[in-house]
């Protein structure tokens, strides 16, 4: 990506927008010597310093010399530079910086420089404001409810940061920053659009009219290390014994689907899941966008695509799972099913593909089962609903629901087989349940994992494969995390 593609916009002619002066810091210049700035999160990534106070004395002062300098900063730029090797962009733009400063008779101390030195090359090499945020490994989300408003989401809980963009269109400006490399749009006419960072993140935006107070920005970090089943153990959404049912579930090639609601860690789990998968099997994941993050050499990846700038081109992640029985899987992993793929995945498990996985939205196994009525509904096949739940009973097997809990934690709830027909319903059967038995002073959730006694119907499908389970892992005794 060339440099002038990426500072188109940017300039340095943007004066912040007229508002009301803001107090100055707080703290006087003695008392920073003794005190270190604060931070977004300890420790601070390379650019979190422009969350700290602002030269000149106030916010309004930093805006207006960071656009000045800015401003003249990329005009002096070299437009071949190649904008994707930071070190030398830093070492490039450190320079010019330095003899700006010179020239406009800024004389700044040392800590106050680094401030707006990172501000600028934030907002050449990353994404402004929020790049701190994004460098920050404690920050699992970040939203951007209008140029004033920036959340993040830390151990599963909202706080409200100090963050600001100077005015709309430096959310928009940003915004452009995420989808052009995409080759997306996001304006009046298409005023909503899913994109990827280059790390995998995924985002959303959606701007004015859509978003009344200002453009809205939602961004899912994607975590640089992958999380295993010892990650979840530790961190109490799975017990060692339900991981150890779970894994042998996926080593003996159950249909598993995971259900939850937005935010409860169901693709993480999904991929810990996947991480049972045999290193020989070949594996083919289908996503609308890739987040899934396997560590078998044989993994395929499809993601979707949406329609180009004439409304073309658009492949969906029914047309993915379709073209997926061409290509001799071993597994077929869907990241989610949102509609009518939810056939094509039920018809893959009743024709042989059997140790598929995926994800769906609802509250806990029964609405997974009538939701997944829904989406097969939303095929056109107009199957009646007898056949419909006859396919599903025979295509899946297990059921694990994932919820967020009220202080942000994130557990597995439920753990349920899917055993059959009985009539004209689903039979299920619970084979693990969690059971909150408490809140501590601190409010987080205190509560344990309680097996139902009862060993799944398929049991013989885990023997088959090689896996013997001991007994207690079924049995009546709790497991407190």
């Amino acid at each position: 990506m060339s440099l002038m593609r990426r500072l188109e916009g940017l300039g340095g002619a943007h004066p912040a927008t007229p508002e009301a002066p803001e107090a100055p810091e707080k703290q006087a210049q003695e008392e920073k010597s003794e005190k270190p700035e604060k931070a977004v999160a300890p420790p601070p990534p390379a650019h979190s310093r422009i969350e700290t106070a602002p030269p000149q004395g106030s916010k309004a002062g930093f805006r207006e010399l960071k656009s000045r300098v800015q401003g003249r900063l990329i005009k002096e730029l070299d437009p071949k530079l190649d904008v994707n090797d930071h070190v030398k962009v830093r070492e490039v733009v450190l320079q010019l910086f330095e003899k700006i400063l010179t020239e406009e008779g800024q004389l700044l101390p040392r800590s106050e420089r680094t401030i707006l030195f990172d501000a600028i090359l934030a907002e050449i090499i990353g994404f402004g404001p929020i790049q701190p945020l994004l460098d920050d490994e404690s920050v699992s989300e970040v939203m951007v409810n209008g140029p004033n408003k920036v959340f993040v989401e830390r151990k599963g809980r909202l706080e409200l940061t100090d963050v600001k963009f100077d005015d709309e269109g430096h959310v928009r400006r940003i915004i452009e920053r995420i989808i052009s490399p995409l080759g997306r749009r996001c304006d009046e006419s298409s005023p909503l659009v899913d994109a990827r960072l280059p790390d995998g993140s995924r985002v959303n935006a959606i701007i004015p009219p859509l978003a009344l107070d200002g453009s809205t920005v939602t961004i899912r970090k994607f975590s640089k290390k992958p999380l295993t089943v010892d990650d979840l153990i530790r961190f109490g959404s799975l017990t060692p014994e339900l991981a150890e049912f779970l894994g042998a579930c996926v080593i003996s090639r159950f249909n598993i689907i995971v259900s939850g609601g937005t935010g409860s860690g169901k693709t993480t789990l999904l991929n810990v899941l996947s991480s049972f998968i045999p290193d020989e099997e070949r594996i083919i994941t289908v996503e609308d966008a890739a987040e899934l993050q396997l560590m078998q050499q044989h993994w395929v990846r499809l993601e979707s695509r949406k329609p180009n700038i004439e409304g073309k081109g658009a492949v969906s992640i029914r047309d993915l799972v379709v073209n997926t029985l061409r290509m001799r899987p071993d597994r077929i992993v869907i990241g989610e099913c949102r509609a009518g793929e939810a056939l094509d995945m039920i018809q893959a498990m009743n024709t042989g593909h059997d140790g598929s996985l995926t994800t769906i939205h609802a509250n806990n196994p029964k609405e997974t089962i009538s939701r997944l009525e829904v989406l097969v509904m939303m095929a056109g096949m107009d199957l009646p609903l007898a056949a419909i739940r006859k396919q599903i009973s025979s295509a899946i097997q297990l059921i694990v629901q994932q919820e967020r809990l009220r202080d942000g934690s994130r557990r597995v709830t439920y753990v349920t087989e899917v055993q059959g027909m009985e009539g004209d319903s689903v039979v299920l059967q619970d084979i693990f349940l969690y059971e909150q038995t408490g809140i501590d002073e601190s409010g987080k959730i205190l509560g344990h994992v309680k097996p139902t006694g009862l060993r799944p119907k398929y049991m013989q499908k885990i023997t088959d494969a090689g896996i013997h389970l001991p007994p207690n892992i079924f049995g009546a005794q709790d497991h407190i995390f």
